[in-house]
């Protein structure tokens, strides 16, 4: 049965959906995104990636086709169309149509795309035994806490993980992890305190990010936003990562070298219990 998907206004069978060939995201990756998961039917973390959405359109000067209202409606509606208990919506906003020009006029009419993807959380393989990461030159734009659709870069730096045998790509500029490919990096230094990159323009400000270390400063744990280098990150007790898609997702390895005994380590495992249990109690 195919997918039920949204196309500016229509919910349609996705072999039918159809957009401009002259709309600014094919053209110029002039959109923005968000993603949302779906736990028992439900939303996750549903008004941060709003705010967050609203952030990204604002930082572009772009409006959004629909009120908040409606765009929560047009989720679950979506959420019901295709009876999807767990797994993803991706929603893309983007500028609109209008012959291709660098610049564009004031007037378009931005254009909403959203689908569902079906995805296992809970048994997840890479949670379950952990992913192994490589490093890789951050060559992306400067505004990454913008979250557009100009995904090429990240997109080719998983593809030379894949190659290597591994799981992802963790992006290295002026000798400081960024982040990963699609997600947010961390690690667990010897005395237990967990370290992530601090919020800028160089990183994506994640949604899940924010659940999480909110949760770990409720359950005691000691946290600290500060840059790391591979190096340390190599030396480190434990890693994970975070993101919409995986939740918490322990890292068991970096750049070949494997951190403790391989396996995935106690502090990211809790810190996955903890957000899943209050992803499923607070779903909308």
């Amino acid at each position: 049965m195919s997918r039920i998907v949204y196309v500016n206004g229509d919910y349609v069978p996705e072999d039918q959906a159809k957009i401009s060939i002259f709309d600014r995201g094919f053209l110029m990756a002039d959109g923005v995104y968000e993603v949302s998961s779906v736990l028992g039917g439900k939303l996750a973390d549903y008004p941060g990636h709003v705010a967050r959405l609203h952030r990204s359109l604002d930082e572009l000067q772009m409006t959004s086709p629909v009120s908040d209202d409606e765009l929560l409606e047009i989720h679950r509606e979506l959420i019901r169309r295709n009876d999807l208990d767990e797994g993803l919506v991706y929603l893309q906003i983007t500028r609109g149509a209008h012959d291709r020009d660098f610049a564009w006029p004031s007037d378009l009419t931005p254009s909403l795309v959203l689908f569902t993807q079906g995805k296992h959380f809970e048994d997840a393989e890479g949670p379950k035994h952990g992913i192994k990461v490589i490093s890789q030159p951050d060559m992306r734009w400067g505004r990454r806490d913008i979250k557009t659709v100009q995904l090429l870069y990240p997109s080719f730096a998983k593809m030379q993980a894949k190659a290597a045998g591994k799981d992802d790509a963790w992006l290295v500029e002026d000798g400081l992890v960024t982040e990963g490919t699609s997600n947010n990096a961390y690690i667990v230094t010897k005395e237990g305190t967990i370290v992530t990159r601090n919020l800028s323009s160089d990183i994506l400000h994640g949604i899940t990010r924010a659940s999480v270390l909110k949760l770990a400063a409720e359950a005691q744990m000691k946290v600290e936003e500060r840059p790391f280098t591979i190096q340390e990150a190599q030396g480190a007790a434990e890693a994970f990562i975070t993101a919409a898609s995986t939740f918490v997702c322990p890292v068991v390895e970096i750049d070949g070298v494997v951190l403790g005994d391989g396996v995935p380590g106690p502090i990211a495992k809790r810190l996955r219990e903890i957000y899943i249990s209050h992803a499923r109690a607070s779903a909308i």
